[in-house]
């Protein structure tokens, strides 16, 4: 047949047991060990999601991780806000979820 092989669609209940386990085994101890000060589960959940979209190396490089670690709050949040382009132009969904975890710094 020589076509390409296709996956058969997941449940939701299936991908959100996929997601729970990469943020535990993955995602989770990654922001601990880059941010290991973060003291609330608001804060932690922020820095996972950005982590999750953006990628470890992503957050281990950032000016954002930087402020967090020495505790700037206000300059964490100012950082965050600078992750919101895809293709060179800003994107409403991606100022709308900065956002929201700004808010959660």
């Amino acid at each position: 047949m020589g076509g390409l092989p296709t996956d058969q669609p997941i449940t939701k209940t299936v991908a959100e047991i996929m997601l729970l386990y990469m943020v535990r085994t993955i995602y989770l101890p990654a922001v601990l060990k880059l941010c290991p000060n973060t003291d609330t589960p608001e804060r932690l959940a922020a820095l996972i999601d950005f982590t999750f979209n953006l990628g470890i190396g992503n957050l281990r490089a950032s000016t954002l991780r930087r402020k967090v670690n020495i505790g700037d709050r206000d300059a964490a949040g100012i950082e965050m806000m600078k992750w919101v382009s895809g293709g060179g132009k800003v994107l409403r969904g991606l100022v709308l979820r900065r956002t929201a975890e700004r808010q959660l710094l």
